[in-house]
C-alpha cells in the first residue's frame, strides 16, 4: 500500500485490485446489491483506494477493513440516492411483553461467536484450517484454492467438506 501511496505504483495497485475486487463484489452482494451494482461499487471502492492511498493509516486499521468500509459507505450512499429509500427512526420498544423471534445479537455476542468459531477452526488440522479460511473468509473458489496450494481439486473439496463436518459436529455437540 505504501508503494501505491508514495510512488503511485500501478503494479502494486493491480495486485491489491486482483486480491480485493472479487471479495468486495461478494461482500456487496451479501449486502443485497445486484451483481452489476456490486461490480460497479467494487470498482469505485478500488478507485477511491487509488485516489486516497495517501490517507490510509495502517495504525488505525488493516487495509481490508479500510477498503471494506469504503465499499459499505458507497453502498449506503447509493441506497440513499435511490428514490424508494426512506430514513426511518425506530426506537426500541422497552415495554413489549412478547419477545421477538430474532432479537439480534449485541456486538459482544457477535465477537464471542466469532472468537468461538476461530477457536474451533484452530482445533482442526493445519491444512483443514487453512482450507476453511481460504474458502469462507477469503471467498476463494475451490479451484482457486487447488491452484494456489497445488492440490488436486477433489482433495480440496473433500478436505473442506470433512473440516466443515467437524466444525458442525462440534457446534451440535455444545447445543
Amino acid at each position: 500500500m505504501q508503494a501505491v501511496a508514495l510512488r503511485r505504483d500501478q503494479a502494486c495497485f493491480m495486485r491489491i485490485y486482483d486480491h480485493f475486487a472479487p471479495r468486495l463484489r461478494l461482500y456487496l452482494r451479501g449486502l443485497g446489491a445486484p451483481e452489476a451494482v456490486a461490480e460497479e461499487l467494487a470498482q469505485e471502492a478500488l478507485l477511491r483506494l487509488w485516489q486516497r492511498a495517501g490517507t490510509y493509516d495502517a495504525g488505525r486499521s488493516t487495509l481490508s477493513t479500510w477498503l471494506f468500509r469504503i465499499a459499505r459507505n458507497l453502498h449506503i450512499d447509493r441506497l440513499r440516492r435511490e428514490n424508494h429509500w426512506v430514513a426511518v427512526d425506530i426506537e426500541p420498544a422497552l415495554d413489549c411483553e412478547e419477545e421477538t423471534e430474532d432479537p439480534g445479537f449485541s456486538s459482544a455476542e457477535r465477537f464471542a461467536a466469532h472468537a468461538d468459531l476461530n477457536e474451533r477452526i484452530d482445533r482442526l488440522s493445519a491444512i483443514q484450517a487453512r482450507l476453511i479460511r481460504m474458502s469462507y473468509f477469503e471467498a476463494k473458489s475451490h479451484q482457486q484454492i487447488a491452484d494456489e496450494l497445488g492440490m488436486p481439486l477433489g482433495t480440496v473439496k473433500s478436505s473442506i467438506r470433512r473440516a466443515f463436518q467437524r466444525l458442525q459436529a462440534g457446534v451440535q455437540g455444545d447445543a
